[in-house]
């Protein structure tokens, strides 16, 4: 067994939570228990998680989306299904912990970095984004491959059924990522040379732009690319706290 605070200042501290500018708080975002046995870990806070969470008798919930502030509103107010949630979570004395963005910029076990060393991308660099900083990745692949080609090793790697536009070269060399809700960043990866982009959503305005400027596109979906991040996060915690820990796989298509 082992101290909440324990366990929430070294993630603090390795994930460096207090130097990113976020939706949310990255930490500590609910106190339950302090003695914690059990962590469970996942993609994205809801009733259903957190309803597992209780079964599994868990201590700690440890996800990428947590609460965020849009969700409360400004200023904030404890209402509807987020009322729901936070009153499981209380009754229950679980605590619960968030890691947003930076879970996905952290250049060993973030988001980012695992999409790209899982398909293999060699001579990585920084992907610079406007909005979000040096949070992506661009790399060119071990051999070329044709984008049908890439795309169906892309489904299999992620588990996932993409919505692509094939607007650029039928070979895929040069390939960007930002997971998540990072659509809009394709210019960033089109600057930097890549032929194809990899994110996790999609807004209508992008695509006559993709394929204007003629590029490859892949939305792997935007709980799909981020499921390597909390998984590698959980790891670390339990091996370095000998503490039971449990990824909660509620799939989500989009």
């Amino acid at each position: 067994m082992v101290k909440r605070n324990e366990i929430v200042e070294f993630c603090n501290e390795y994930l460096k939570a207090d130097t990113f500018n976020d939706y949310c708080h990255n930490g500590l975002q609910i106190e339950g228990r302090e003695n914690i046995s059990k962590i469970v870990i996942g993609v994205s806070l809801s009733r259903q998680f957190i309803e597992k969470a209780i079964d599994e008798e868990a201590d700690m919930i440890i996800v990428h989306h947590g609460l965020f502030k849009n969700q409360l509103g400004d200023p904030p107010r404890i209402v509807g299904i987020f009322k729901e949630r936070i009153k499981l979570l209380m009754e229950h004395d679980i605590n619960l912990c968030g890691y947003h963005l930076p879970l996905d910029a952290h250049p060993e076990i973030g988001n980012n970095i695992s999409l790209a060393r899982l398909l293999e991308l060699r001579n990585l660099e920084h992907l610079n984004s406007p909005y979000y900083g040096e949070i992506g990745y661009i790399g060119d692949l071990k051999e070329n491959m044709k984008f049908i080609d890439f795309l169906a090793y892309v489904n299999t790697m992620l588990n996932t059924q993409s919505y692509i536009l094939a607007a650029g070269h039928e070979l895929v060399k040069k390939v960007g990522i930002i997971s998540g809700g990072s659509s809009i960043e394709y210019s960033e990866a089109y600057k930097q040379g890549a032929d194809t982009f990899i994110t996790g959503d999609i807004k209508e305005n992008i695509v006559r732009e993709v394929e204007e400027i003629g590029m490859n596109f892949i939305n792997a979906g935007h709980y799909n690319t981020e499921k390597l991040g909390i998984q590698n996060l959980g790891k670390l915690v339990s091996e370095r706290f000998n503490v039971e820990m449990k990824f909660i796989d509620i799939p989500c298509e989009v």
